[in-house]
């Protein structure tokens, strides 16, 4: 068989690339070349009795270390926060406090309302109060931007779909932050588009300064010119670019997945199937990831009749062949089948799965290529009711490369007996499926020729920076299965 890189390496690239967006904005700010742009940012912060006093104090700590990382002042970056519960109090005035250190103070001083919970309320009083120009906001301007971050953790006891519409069509940009028990729902309905930049959810207020980086990252404009200053990591050429740089290579090397480092490794044929857990424990709102996830694949993969071939099988209880190798030659209709794959749900069948992609996924008369590269990536998300070991066998005696993606309660020791040997490079595991559409962001696999002098990096030297960067995407938690 042609030999084919680990998935763990395909998956790192991508890891590795989004990883670099986060250090590279994190050194800027910590260097000093990062300032945030005139901004008029509210922080909108429940306090209702579900809010222990405990658990409020580490709110006023997350906004304490976001307001560190602001550019505060007059012409730059001013602060208010608006505490609410039953009733909405304005705690502090965009005007109020012209540095960080009195930002920080009063902040401290902020006390819990302990009653109710009116977000709707709260999100008109900063519209009416807080944003007003008698309060401190900026005449409204294309220059100034106007924010507010809502921190919650329960279902609010009126409406907040209206409100917030009218909110976001005043030109206020809302972020929503739930946390633990919170209506995953209302989030969406106050977060400005796109959702997936605009909520957050953590488990406990204990984790909520996880999210300090990302706040403080999301008001970072300017940033010098880091090509220049040496503040990059590309491994040829860097090429600046506003607030930010891209790497390129020199004639006769082509730039990697990970966006930095360059090879002179080439696309290659290769049959890819994916075997989709489409079981209840997924639920709808999940199984639409998964397909974005899957597509997210397919953008990245030079799909055509000579290079990559992809097929898609789908199993609960039982196992539905979406689509074979043979049907599509182009990226727009392999997205299209993809987006119409109907959830099966029911049970979590993944031997009689492995056992259908061996016999019939990959053979000839489904479209497999005699001599080409045959990747299997089985995706779930829990564990199988019956028995995988003799299937995942075969597949591998069979010459096909395994990988393993599990999310949520999928079990590792299944992965591993599914993946490939060396079993470590080839399973990857995460803890939602928020970070899972993340992953598949800028994939594109590469098939690198194991005897090629350029083969790709080893992965033992990215073995750690996969640790690191699965961190950094996993600060963004939301709860489709508590």
């Amino acid at each position: 068989m042609t030999p084919t890189p680990p998935l763990f390496l395909l998956l790192l690239c991508l890891i590795g690339a989004q990883a670099t967006v986060d250090l590279r904005t994190a050194a800027a700010m910590a260097a000093g070349l990062c300032k945030t742009r005139p901004t008029d940012i509210v922080f909108i912060v429940d306090s209702s009795r579900s809010v222990r006093p405990s658990e409020f104090e580490q709110v006023k700590v997350f906004l304490a270390k976001v307001i560190e990382g602001l550019n505060v002042g007059p012409n730059a970056t001013r602060v208010g926060v608006v505490n609410y519960a039953s009733r909405v109090k304005n705690e502090v005035s965009l005007k109020t406090h012209r540095t960080k250190a009195g930002l920080i103070k009063a902040v401290t001083k902020i006390e819990p309302l302990s009653t109710g919970t009116m977000t709707g309320l709260s999100i008109q009083f900063a519209m009416n109060v807080a944003f007003s120009e008698s309060e401190g906001a900026r005449v409204k301007s294309p220059d100034i931007s106007k924010v507010a971050i809502i921190v919650t953790d329960g279902r609010p006891q009126d409406n907040v779909k209206e409100v917030a519409q009218r909110a976001r069509d005043a030109g206020i940009e809302l972020f929503a932050i739930g946390v633990g028990r919170v209506d995953m729902s209302t989030l969406k309905q106050m977060a400005s588009d796109p959702l997936d930049d605009h909520v957050d959810y953590v488990e406990s207020y204990s984790s909520i300064e996880k999210l300090t980086k990302k706040f403080q990252e999301a008001f970072c404009d300017t940033v010098s010119d880091l090509c220049a200053t040496g503040d990059h990591d590309c491994e040829q050429v860097c090429i600046s670019s506003p607030g930010s740089y891209k790497c390129a290579c020199k004639d006769g090397f082509t730039l990697m997945d990970n966006g930095r480092s360059c090879s002179a490794c080439s696309n290659s044929a290769t049959d890819v199937v994916f075997l989709i857990d489409g079981s209840k424990s997924v639920r709808p709102e999940n199984f639409e990831l998964v397909k974005k996830w899957i597509n997210q694949i397919i953008d990245k993969l030079d799909v055509s009749e000579s290079k990559a071939h992809v097929g898609l099988v789908q199993y609960s209880s039982s196992v539905r062949q979406e689509f074979p190798l043979s049907r599509f030659n182009n990226k727009k209709d392999l997205k299209e089948a993809v987006k119409k794959m109907a959830y099966m749900e029911r049970g979590t069948m993944t031997g009689q799965a492995l056992r259908y992609l061996t016999d019939n996924s990959f053979a000839a008369g489904q479209g497999a290529r005699p001599g080409v590269a045959k990747v299997g990536i089985v995706f779930t998300d829990g564990r199988s009711q019956d028995y995988i070991g003799d299937a995942a066998k075969k597949a591998k005696e069979h010459g096909f490369k395994m990988y393993a993606v599990g999310v949520g309660n999928a079990v590792e020791a299944e992965l591993k007996e599914i993946a490939s040997e060396p079993t470590g490079e080839h399973y990857f595991y995460t803890a939602d499926f928020k970070a899972m559409t993340q992953i598949a962001k800028k994939l594109q696999i590469n098939i690198c020729q194991e005897d090629d002098p350029c083969e790709c990096d080893s992965l033992v030297k990215f073995q750690k920076k996969v640790e690191d960067a699965l961190q950094a995407l996993t600060k963004k938690y939301i709860l489709y299965n508590g």
